[in-house]
């Protein structure tokens, strides 16, 4: 009699082996799909904080003398197209209700207050999704924000 394995010792080895392969491969891709989502999840966070620069750049150009340059609404779309945002305003927060120059403003989301320092706040609500029509974006990303800003 020969001392060595038999086939069914080899084959149980095998098999053994084979799971602990089976089990690092699964959890190596669930690895990789967790820091492709956080890195999309990311630069939907960067691009949202950039959107909000850009309507606040936005709403300091305007003059604020009449209704009509009163903007509630912007849509931005990242440059390389897996991005956008839509961002409202819900309010315009201005003392007495008029604007740095002293007049009235006539806009829709006007509130007055009486705190100067509070002067020329909005509150605006930045929502931010992905173009899932995009090829470099693995899983939808969709997050929410509402701030109070300065421009």
């Amino acid at each position: 009699m020969r001392h060595a394995f038999g086939l069914p010792q080899v084959l149980l080895i095998i098999l053994f082996i084979g799971g602990i392969v089976t089990v690092t491969i699964r959890y190596a891709s669930l690895g990789a799909k967790h820091y492709a989502d956080s890195y999309t999840r990311e630069q939907a966070e960067l691009f949202m904080q950039s959107a909000t620069e850009a309507a606040l750049l936005q709403i300091s150009g305007n003059s604020r003398l009449s209704a009509s340059e009163c903007r509630n609404e912007f849509q931005i779309i990242s440059s390389d197209q897996r991005f956008k945002a839509e961002i409202n305003v819900t309010a315009y927060y201005l003392f007495e209700g008029k604007d740095n120059n002293g007049l009235p403003w006539n806009c829709d989301r006007n509130v007055s207050i009486e705190t100067p320092e509070s002067h020329g706040m909005i509150d605006m609500t930045v929502l931010v999704e992905s173009n899932n029509s995009n090829p470099r974006i693995l899983h939808p990303v969709r997050l929410e924000r509402r701030s109070l800003q300065r421009p």
